[in-house]
């Protein structure tokens, strides 16, 4: 079995793991960045940022890769597409292994694994991603400026995101599949109050339509079951976020009722060593920045804790 060590292992290809990838790498630390997809997570899906500072607009694809290029240029180590079949997190030497059969070692860990948005599985939802459908308001309000849209969900986050889309949309449409909404009653009211919305209740989609881009729905009454097209020009779905934790869940790393890493304010997590950043973390915003945010912090925690074990004395 292969076996290479590093001072720092990310797991995570996303803004957090190539942040932290490039300042650990530009400090002279031999660093690997192991992930399942392609570098970039989900920033790779979005069609267009606007906001993220120095740069006025970008595809996120374009974004993601200038990143990877900024890390490896540093001497960062890229693994993309890969499988983790174990981790040993709590010995003083950490270990991931892979499922072909090589094996990493390291000092330290940082778990930026990031998250995805619940998706409501239609037909046309992959095709429409970022061509129409979004999963931020933040990230992409201001593209549907005096547009027609539609928000799904029933919670705090949807009915708080259609208030707040209705600074750009002319009219927004809250979908929800029940009669009545789980949010709190200031949202509830805030929302009710909102000229621009209308709720369209116990509803779902059943397709998302369109060619180069998303054009309209089809939703159908769950009462009723009156099928009908909605002329829209995009959608925002907020029906509740995962955190990609699959792997280390029954683990030792320790995690909220979310699944969502658990961390102290230098972003290390229960287990000395071993560091998490990002959208797998428990926290309250996610965005590009402070994800970016997050993955410096981490790295900088990982050095000093490097430097701090190699000046240890070692016991013979």
């Amino acid at each position: 079995m292969e076996t290479n060590h590093y001072h720092s292992i990310i797991v995570g290809a996303g803004p957090a793991g190539l942040t932290a990838g490039m300042y650990l790498s530009r400090a002279k630390m031999k660093t690997l960045i192991l992930d399942s997809g392609i570098a970039g997570g989900q920033l790779i899906l979005t069609h267009e940022v606007a906001n993220y500072p120095g740069i006025e607009s970008v595809s996120g694809y374009a974004l993601s890769m200038s990143m990877k290029k900024q890390a490896m240029a540093f001497g960062c180590d890229i693994m993309s597409g890969v499988s983790i079949k174990d981790i040993d997190f709590e010995s003083d030497v950490k270990s991931v292994a892979l499922s072909n059969g090589k094996q990493f070692t390291a000092d330290t860990v940082i778990l930026a694994t990031g998250g995805r948005s619940k998706t409501l599985n239609v037909p046309g939802e992959d095709v429409f991603k970022g061509r129409g459908i979004s999963y931020c308001a933040t990230c992409d309000g201001d593209f549907f400026q005096d547009k027609e849209i539609a928000v799904v969900g029933g919670g705090n986050t949807a009915l708080e995101e259609a208030v707040s889309l209705t600074k750009y949309a002319s009219k927004v449409t809250l979908i929800h599949m029940l009669d009545h909404f789980q949010a709190f009653a200031y949202a509830q009211e805030e929302a009710a109050n909102n000229p621009k919305i209308e709720f369209l209740m116990n509803s779902k989609i059943t397709a998302f339509n369109g060619d180069d881009k998303l054009s309209s729905v089809t939703v159908e009454n769950l009462v009723t079951h009156e099928v009908k097209e909605l002329t829209l020009d995009g959608v925002f779905v907020f029906i509740g976020y995962e955190a990609n934790t699959d792997f280390v869940r029954g683990r030792c790393i320790r995690l909220n009722e979310r699944n969502e890493i658990l961390t102290d304010e230098n972003l290390q997590t229960n287990v000395t060593g071993v560091f998490a950043a990002g959208d797998a973390i428990a926290k309250r915003y996610r965005q590009i920045t402070t994800a970016v945010s997050d993955g410096t912090i981490a790295a900088l925690n990982a050095m000093e804790y490097i430097h701090f074990k190699n000046r240890q004395p070692q016991v013979v």
